[in-house]
């Protein structure tokens, strides 16, 4: 009898059914992750430790979501009480996510989806066009440390938050570490 053999077909990684808002309005809502296998979440503990240091200054908050995937980073924001969230992303798989995301919690009031290179989309902003930017860029290239460089020439919010490889270092004002991932915080003078 012959043998059937079936195309080895990988599964959804474990964190994609694990993906939720934490706190706030929408806390325990599941949140779509994008087809993208290639796509890294940011764990819950690290997204609870930003929020954590972020917390004070999202009530009422102009919030800005670079490279933002799935959304988690701005609805979570949203959730915690910031007024608005502007999001910018560039993978259609992404942003069929973060649409499907933002529809299912009936937030579409309340943020915007832009399709747009992250680092373009800032160096048309003025200073201090949003009160919290959030950044988590792809771990392989140097964009969070060029997203820096342009926050410096012209800080774009009052507070940037980057999520990048603990291994690397950034220009920043105040780093932390968790494990192999480390959030970088700058300051606008």
């Amino acid at each position: 009898m012959p043998s059937c053999r079936y195309p080895v077909v990988p599964s959804r990684p474990a964190w994609a059914a694990l993906m939720r808002i934490i706190a706030g309005e929408f806390r325990g809502r599941t949140l779509r992750p994008p087809s993208d296998r290639r796509v890294r979440p940011t764990a819950d503990r690290v997204r609870e430790a930003w929020f954590s240091i972020l917390g004070p200054y999202l009530p009422g908050a102009n919030v800005l979501d670079l490279f933002a995937v799935s959304g988690a980073l701005g609805l979570e924001a949203l959730s915690r009480g910031a007024r608005h969230v502007d999001f910018v992303e560039i993978s259609k798989a992404s942003l069929d996510a973060l649409r499907a995301n933002v529809a299912a919690l009936d937030a579409e009031e309340r943020v915007r989806v832009h399709r747009a290179d992250a680092l373009r989309f800032v160096s048309r902003l003025a200073p201090r066009s949003y009160d919290v930017a959030l950044a988590d860029p792809p771990y392989t290239t140097d964009q969070a440390a060029r997203l820096v460089e342009s926050f410096r020439e012209r800080p774009f919010a009052a507070i940037l938050g980057i999520e990048h490889r603990g291994a690397v270092t950034l220009p920043g004002d105040d780093t932390r570490r968790y494990g192999d991932t480390a959030l970088t915080f700058c300051y606008a003078p």
